[in-house]
Parts: C-alpha cells; sequence; structure tokens
C-alpha cells in the first residue's frame, strides 16, 4: 500500500498482490474499510489475472519471436510475421474497425473526437488531447479480444467530459460501459496503460 496524491483510492491487481494507493490524507479506518470491501473481487478475480500473466509471458505481441503466431482480436491465428510484419497487420486490422467502433460509442458517452490516429506505443493503450480533441490508438490493441479496444475507446472519449481520472470520470465509464471493469484488468495486466 503507498499514500500518494490522488484523490480517489485505486487497487490495482496483480499475481499474487493486490496494490494498493490512496490520498495522503485518509484515516487508517477508512483504509482498512476500503481494502475489507475489495478483497472479495481481488479473490474473484486473482485466477484469471494469474491466466493472463501466464498468457503474457508466452505470447506478448511487443515482445513475441521473429516470425511467431500472432493473435488477432484475442485469437490465435495460423499466420506468421515478424515485428515489422506484425505491426502493419495490426494497425490495418484496427483501422478498419475503428470508425465503426467510434461510431458506435461515441452517441453512448456522448462525445467525439475531432481526430483519431493509431500509434506504436508500447506504455500506453491510448491517449487524448482534450483541447484538440484527438485520441491516439495503440497498434498493439488488435492482439486483444475486440472489446478491450472498444474499452480504450470509451475510456478516451469519457476524458472529453473529465480531463482526468476522478470519481466522476470512472462514474462516465461505468454508465457508458457497465463491464469495462473486466476489459479494464485485461490490459492493466499487460505493458500499456490508459492516460
Amino acid at each position: 500500500m503507498t499514500k500518494k496524491r490522488v484523490k480517489n483510492i485505486n487497487f490495482r491487481l496483480q499475481p499474487h498482490l493486490l496494490k494498493v494507493s490512496v490520498p495522503k490524507t485518509i484515516s487508517a479506518v477508512q483504509m482498512a474499510q476500503a481494502i475489507d470491501h475489495r478483497v472479495p473481487w481481488a479473490i474473484a478475480n486473482h485466477a484469471q489475472v494469474l491466466e493472463q500473466y501466464k498468457r503474457k509471458q508466452t505470447s506478448s505481441p511487443e515482445t513475441s519471436a521473429v516470425d511467431s503466431p500472432i493473435l488477432l482480436w484475442g485469437v490465435e491465428q495460423s499466420i506468421t510475421l515478424n515485428n515489422d510484419e506484425k505491426i502493419a497487420y495490426y494497425r490495418q486490422q484496427l483501422s478498419e474497425v475503428m470508425p465503426s467502433l467510434f461510431e458506435k460509442w461515441q452517441p453512448v458517452v456522448g462525445a467525439e473526437a475531432n481526430e483519431i490516429r493509431l500509434k506504436k506505443m508500447h506504455t500506453r493503450w491510448g491517449s487524448c488531447n482534450t483541447r484538440a480533441r484527438r485520441i491516439w490508438l495503440s497498434v498493439y490493441l488488435p492482439a486483444y479480444p475486440i472489446e478491450c479496444t472498444e474499452y480504450v475507446i470509451v475510456h478516451e472519449l469519457c476524458h472529453l467530459h473529465h480531463a482526468n481520472h476522478s470519481h466522476a470520470f470512472w462514474q462516465t465509464v461505468a454508465t457508458a460501459m457497465p463491464d469495462y471493469q473486466h476489459w479494464h484488468n485485461m490490459l492493466a495486466n499487460k505493458t500499456g496503460k490508459l492516460d
């Protein structure tokens, strides 16, 4: 557990570990209550997190060997590509589905992006420039179930309402996509993050 300059209590489930960051001003009682409330969730989701971690060790799209089989929307494909070909393939696949996914989610979130771009990002799944209303997506997203990409789109669109990760922001995400936590957790155990 870490005390940080954060507004909310944040939990991150990792293999055999529940990381907790809490606001510096929170009391020990509030901290204990929040952790007690979250432990059943951690127990219920740990097996899935462990399985995802094991899969990542053997099939991460960012670190897989040259000419290895690739994943598309979470399913292994019967083609092999080197890393450059893989990135081009992912970029093409994401480019094809992006317009319909934004068309689906922009009305749900109630926000529209002026511009959508793809980028080879190793440390982020997506980012949003709120002033320009520009959203970037990682070209590696097509390796994971398409719902992960939809979650990233929802997450970034919600930043057009809230430029931070406040309670109001997460409420907006939950309203738009009630099962977002599942897809958030899946991506949280990979190398990227969301801004």
